[in-house]
């Protein structure tokens, strides 16, 4: 029998020095999903162990191509914990390996999310506001290389992330229809819209909710939601500064240094 606990303490221990490794679907070709996501509740359980916080949760493959690509009929969840908020806009390089950022809109829930019946109705009942937000993600895998099994057992990917001081009402504006530049030391790299989550937004935070479920988890009030990437991810390395820009929004600055 495989023992995930010891998977999970393998994937942790990269995370948490940087250092790259092998998938884990090499040694461990039989692994399946429900496995995988055993695996990464252990990984962020041993960080909350160490004092960390679960604070809420991300989504990844929220864009029908990159579903295709990755052979997928539905995206994938993560954990967010706090010591992955930024709280300044500086990127540290240390403990990363290949590091990519990617705008983002986050959800913060007011109220409990449940159950495989929800509705967009409801995610809007329960979100207290809407922030811009920018994900780093970056895999612990050589040469971003994973299958399905192994990016979900490595926590989606995620990595750290940044969302803006200002909060917007729920129903500030059309969500999928919000656009989004991002800029790279003053060059345009990605532009894209909301509707490159799952159509809508808000249907990424009902997936993950239906998803949830599964495993007789809910959405805490409080919670953190990164719905999904708006555009391609783009590679970051130090001195670079980005900013990206939200339509109605305002803009997201960080610099990314050693």
């Amino acid at each position: 029998m495989m023992d995930l606990q010891k998977i999970a303490e393998e994937i942790d221990a990269h995370q948490s020095s940087g250092r790259e490794m092998e998938k884990i679907t090499l040694s461990h070709p039989n692994l399946s999903v429900e496995e995988a996501y055993d695996i990464q509740k252990r990984c962020v359980d041993l960080a909350i162990e160490r004092g960390d916080r679960l604070i809420g949760w991300k989504m990844g493959l929220t864009s029908k191509p990159k579903q295709v690509t990755m052979g997928v009929e539905e995206p994938i969840y993560g954990r967010l914990t706090q010591s992955m908020e930024l709280t300044e806009p500086v990127l540290r390089l240390e403990g990363l390996i290949h590091p990519r950022v990617e705008p983002e809109l986050a959800f913060v829930i007011k109220k409990e999310l449940g159950g495989d019946n929800i509705t967009p109705r409801d995610v809007w009942l329960a979100t207290e506001c809407i922030l811009p937000a920018v994900e780093v993600i970056d895999s612990r895998y050589k040469n971003f290389s994973f299958t399905h099994i192994d990016v979900v057992a490595d926590n989606a990917s995620s990595s750290k992330f940044i969302v803006g001081d200002q909060g917007f009402s729920p129903y500030h504006t059309a969500w999928d229809e919000v656009g989004v530049s991002m800029y790279k030391n003053g060059e345009v790299v990605q532009t894209g819209a909301g509707a490159a989550i799952l159509g809508h937004p808000v249907r990424s935070v009902v997936e993950l909710a239906k998803m949830l479920s599964r495993s007789g988890l809910t959405i805490q009030p409080g919670n953190v939601i990164l719905a999904g990437a708006v555009t391609d991810a783009v590679s970051v390395s130090e001195g670079d500064r980005i900013e990206v820009q939200y339509d109605q929004l305002g803009s997201l600055k960080f610099s990314v240094k050693a």
